[in-house]
Formats: structure tokens, sequence, C-alpha cells
């Protein structure tokens, strides 16, 4: 009996050490690794290289609809690892990817499931959201080995199920981008039938396309732009290479980067966090942005200012809700602000010159960039 029950327990622990291992044994080209993860303190958390990959391989899928979507990607502490606002997108369609993907990760399962739990019992609505889920499909956990690495969430596409929807979009991406491991999709429950109400809905329509005077592939057009009733946005195309040159720059210094584009509303047009980046520079790098946005100058003039006269950090911090450190630059092109980059974590040689780089690239010599009386001043 005694030597059964060793037997049993010695089996008992094999399995339990063998799903540890498998859990622990996530292949490299998925997760941040090296000194990296040292610097994360995490050897299980996705790396740049898979989020960009799924956000693409998303958008892709929509482009076949010929619909636009907007893609976020997180890593397994819900910080942005990377995103993607595809033209003509909105508010709405931004929000919800993230809200879709931090369900996901936070319920360990795809954000449908607490949609379906709605449709089931509309009741349940109420708790869902005291718990900060958002009971709706698109959003679901990226899983490898079954260890969790983080999540995915899309937005803004009308749902026609089986055919299409947000959620197939993130799960044929994961399933290029991970493999055939990736589990299929939860059941669609069919939805209650409504009586509608009776009150009168105007209708908002425009009669001609936003214009703008600057090139076709800088800024939003056509459909896109009359969607947002604006033509003078940044494009996700122009956007995507600021980040690029920004990141081959800061890589070229032997360093990383944290970056955020945003339009002239103030929403995420792209992010990238690049790998051994940690909270305080993503977070960092988004509020430098914001603060380049809403005070139409490069961060580094108001950082510069305040070190001449500490009197006015105060009114800058609770008044204004600037955030008055280097890196965050308005993106403005023959005049015209079209939004705005801010980048934190240091970038190898200083994060306004990291955007300084990614902007010049673009946009060349019609882009309006920070001026110093002197080289040797330029702030970092």
């Amino acid at each position: 009996m005694k030597r059964s029950i060793a037997l049993l327990t010695v089996a008992a622990s094999a399995l339990a050490l063998a799903g540890a291992a498998l859990a622990q044994n996530v292949p490299a080209q998925f997760v941040v690794s090296g000194k990296a993860a040292e610097n994360l303190q995490d050897f299980t958390t996705i790396n740049l290289a898979t989020a960009e990959k799924i956000a693409l391989a998303c958008e892709r899928e929509a482009a076949k609809e010929g619909v636009q979507i907007s893609v976020m990607v997180l890593d397994n502490d819900g910080n942005q690892v990377y995103m993607d606002r595809m033209d003509g997108q909105g508010y709405l369609n931004i929000v919800t990817a993230d809200m879709k993907a931090r369900t996901a990760l936070t319920g360990r399962e795809p954000s449908k499931n607490r949609m379906n739990r709605v449709l089931e019992n509309p009741a349940d609505e109420f708790q869902q959201i005291q718990l900060g889920f958002f009971p709706n499909s698109g959003g679901l956990p990226i899983v490898v080995n079954k260890q969790i690495i983080g999540a995915v969430g899309v937005g803004g596409s009308a749902p026609k199920p089986p055919v299409w929807s947000d959620e197939i979009c993130a799960h044929r991406a994961l399933r290029e981008v991970i493999g055939a491991s990736v589990p299929d999709l939860p059941k669609d429950l069919p939805r209650k039938p409504q009586a509608p109400g009776k009150a009168p809905v105007p209708k908002f329509a425009v009669t001609a396309t936003p214009k703008t005077t600057l090139p076709a592939d800088w800024v939003v057009g056509g459909k896109g732009a009359a969607n947002i009733l604006d033509g003078n946005q940044i494009s996700l195309a122009a956007a995507k290479k600021v980040a690029k040159a920004c990141r081959d720059w800061a890589a070229s210094k032997g360093g990383t980067m944290s970056l955020y584009i945003i339009d002239t509303a103030g929403e995420l047009v792209h992010v990238e966090r690049m790998d051994g980046q940690t909270y305080n520079n993503t977070r960092t790098a988004m509020l430098k942005a914001q603060s380049a946005l809403r005070g139409r100058q490069p961060t580094s003039i108001r950082a510069a200012q305040l070190k001449n006269d500490p009197s006015g950090l105060p009114r800058s911090v609770n008044w204004y809700n600037f955030f008055s450190v280097a890196g965050g630059i308005p993106i403005v092109v023959d005049g015209q602000m079209i939004g705005a980059i801010g980048v934190g974590g240091g970038a190898g040689g200083g994060d306004e010159n990291c955007a300084i780089e990614g902007l010049k690239q673009t946009f060349g010599e019609r882009v309006a960039l920070p001026v110093y009386p002197q080289a040797a001043n330029r702030q970092g």
C-alpha cells in the first residue's frame, strides 16, 4: 500500500514537473529573451516581432474583406506592445480594441465568452462591467505551450459570422503566427431580438470628402477621411514609416525605445515597445505625445523653460497636465499639424533625437523640427 502511494506521488510530481516545463518552454521566437528579458525579469512576455506579425496578419485579413480595423497587442502584464489603427478608424474602434485585449488577458479566455454570458443572461452585464470586463467578441489570449504571453484585441469592423468578425480576424492572425495550437473559437450564440424604440434618429451625412494639401500617403484620405470628417490626420503608413526609422536609429545606437504616435484628436494611430522596455518607458512616451499635441510644441521647449524658471512647474503639471520631458514633438508638415509623436526609454542616443530621425526620414525638409541655438544644447 505504501509503495503504491509512493508511486502515485512520484507520478503526480512527474506530471506536475512536465506541465511546468512545458509552460516555461516557450520558443524564443515568440518572447523577449536574453538581457531584455532580464531587464523585465520575465522570460514569458511577447516580443515586439511577434506582436507586429500578429497585427500585420490581421490587417491583411481585413484588407481582403475590404474593411478597416484597429488592433492592439498587450503583453502578459497588460502593457501595450504594438498597436495599429487603420485609416478611417475612430475613437470607439480604437478604444474597444484595447478593452477586448484586456478582457481576454484578465479573464484568460476569449472575450466572446463574456459576451455569451450576457446574451444568456442580460442581467449579468452589469457585474461583468463592474469587474472590469468588456463583454464583446474580438479579444483573444495569446498562449504558447500553455503559457500566456499576451493578448490581442481587434475592433472596428461589422461582424458577419461565420464569415467575418473582429474575433475571426484575430484568430486567423494567431493561427498564422503562432500555429495550429491556437484553439478553435467559442460558438456564436444567437442574439435575442428586442423591440426597437420609437425615438427618431437623425442622420449626419457629409456631402464632400475632406480636403488636404499634403501628399496622399501622409494623411488619411478618401472614405477614411470622410468617416472621421478630417483630411489632415496622419496615415497609418506614414506613422509606421516614422516608427521604423526611429526604431532602426535606436538599434544602431545600441538602445531601445517605446513610441506612441497619435492623431490630432489624441487617438492612437501606432504604438510599439521594443524588447526590454518597461512600463515607465511606454507611459512616458504616451505622456510626451499627448503633451506635444496639447501644447502644439516640442516637450523639450517646456522642459528647458522650467529648468530656467522652475516656478512654472506647479501650473504645468497641475493645471495644464503637461509632461515636461524631451521626446514629444507635434507632427507639423507644411505648417499643418497632422498628429504628434512621443518617444521614451532613452533610444540609445536621446528620445527627441530618435523622434527627429523618424520625422526627417518620413517627411524630409517639409516637417517642422526643434532648432537649438547650439547643437550641443540638444536634449535627449
